[in-house]
């Protein structure tokens, strides 16, 4: 009993050489530049994934994908792996009790000629124990460092899992408008190509009429072989992107998915609250992270400083031993063990000034990570927020080159069929148009990518329902 409160004492009155960990100011400013003039009543992180994505279409591929994606799985495999190590470590502060039982049965040989009187013999010796082997008093604290670098290191790792999941929900809504985006330009693609072919027929028949050249069949046959080039364009990136679907969500696409909401049609919330720089710290796991790990690199650096002293280690044990198993547990078969160690480093060569080096640059490195961190979250939600304040208006004013070019692709055509200007000009126009179409389609598919980048930024994507707001 008093060696175990001797034990107790020692441990309970261990010392810790892990400095004191000061996080680093924010290396960035105060506010978001462009960010809206009044905060959001809900933060990014509370507002759901359903909520953030309302397309039912997309909302199932999300779902899929958080159930069956290899990387998700793997990122949770790791952090059980970590939380694994951290009990082992955490173990290494308890001492470890064995019990043990052995017999022994054995024949021993007769002396030879001229040796003392010996004869032949079977003996036998059974015992059994208890024992502390190894065990280490933590008295300058490098084990609970160690403990506590383990821990930090299994947070981290949680935190990783949740970065996973983020990107993952990004990912699938990304993948999820690049397959709407090339839907929709294939359909744009047909619908040009049979607008285009309808323009090469009527050059031909103005052609057999003697009402234009030759040069203008030329030109609406290379414009309909363009088109159908771009149509082949459009088919094999749907293709690609339905691919890139089918490996994020881990399983075949079912037969069964809700019909898709059209890109003008808001599959996407595009606009989100942005909060203060300094709520990343509290929202971003990428950010958490790259905290843990700083903290692990801290005490890291109380377990090298501690190699520098002394070593005590316990080994004791308890037990019997008899040469017959109905006496074994009398007293007079006891016998007891108790072995203190202490080592203390004397010459190593500089392997243990140069651990603790590395402990101190490996901490250096974790805080320029944490800053890295935070200045390229400021950058991501500065980057969403100037997209979300512009891609609206960019989308209007676009909406109106659209208008302009169907009202002048649609004159051009009335006045060449009439032949009132030349087949030069209808090209000219029927290729504006289609090239605003297709801005239109890209800045639609480029604003709600902006708003999902802006979403994983500010650290949403890990709960699927909306939080309510907690009333005063």
């Amino acid at each position: 009993m008093r060696c175990l409160t001797l034990l107790l004492t020692l441990l309970l009155s261990a010392c810790s050489f892990t400095p004191a960990l000061v996080k680093p100011a924010a290396p960035v400013p105060a506010v978001f530049p462009m960010a809206p003039t009044e905060p959001g009543a809900i933060q990014a992180t509370d507002i759901g994934w359903r909520t953030m994505f309302p397309d039912a279409r997309l909302q199932r591929l999300i779902a899929m994908a958080l159930e069956n994606n290899r990387d998700l799985r793997l990122a949770t495999l790791n952090v059980e792996a970590v939380q694994a190590q951290y009990r082992i470590q955490r173990a290494a502060r308890l001492p470890g009790i064995d019990a043990s039982g052995q017999a022994t049965r054995q024949r021993t040989a007769a002396n030879g000629p001229g040796s003392p009187s010996q004869s032949a013999g079977v003996t036998e010796q059974v015992g059994v124990g208890v024992g502390l082997s190894a065990f280490e008093l933590d008295l300058f604290g490098r084990v609970r460092s160690l403990t506590e670098a383990a821990l930090a290191r299994y947070l981290a790792t949680e935190e990783g899992r949740c970065t996973a999941q983020i990107a993952l929900v990004g990912a699938v809504a990304d993948a999820y408008l690049a397959e709407r985006l090339a839907l929709e330009q294939r359909d744009l693609a047909e619908r040009t190509l049979a607008d285009w072919q309808q323009s090469l027929d009527l050059a031909r028949l103005l052609r057999q009429a003697h009402q234009n050249s030759g040069l203008d069949v030329a030109q609406a046959e290379g414009q309909v072989a363009k088109a159908e080039a771009d149509l082949e364009a459009r088919t094999r990136a749907l293709a690609q992107a339905r691919n890139a679907l089918h490996q994020l969500t881990g399983a075949d696409l079912p037969d069964d998915l809700p019909q898709g909401l059209p890109l003008d049609r808001e599959p996407v919330l595009s606009v989100l609250p942005a909060g203060l720089p300094s709520d990343l710290l509290m929202r971003r796991p990428d950010i958490r992270q790259a905290e843990q790990t700083m903290v692990a690199a801290n005490a890291d650096i109380g377990a090298a400083r501690a190699a520098f002293f002394p070593r005590i280690s316990l080994t004791a044990s308890l037990g019997y031993a008899s040469p017959a198993m109905s006496g074994l547990f009398d007293s007079q078969h006891r016998g007891w063990s108790f072995s203190p160690q202490i080592v203390q480093p004397l010459f190593q060569g500089g392997r243990l000034r140069a651990e603790l080096r590395v402990a101190e640059v490996r901490k250096s490195s974790a805080v320029a990570e944490y800053e890295r961190a935070i200045q390229t979250a400021f950058r991501e939600v500065a980057d969403g927020l100037a997209g979300q304040q512009t891609f609206g208006r960019q989308i209007a004013a676009q909406l109106q080159v659209v208008d302009s070019a169907e009202r002048r692709a649609e004159l051009s055509y009335l006045r060449y069929r009439a032949g009132v200007e030349g087949r030069l000009e209808l090209l000219d126009a029927q290729r504006q148009l289609y090239a605003a179409r297709q801005t239109l389609l890209d800045l639609r598919r480029d604003a709600f990518g902006n708003a999902v980048g802006l979403y994983k930024a500010l650290g949403g994507g890990l709960v699927a329902e909306a939080l309510e707001p907690t009333g005063s």
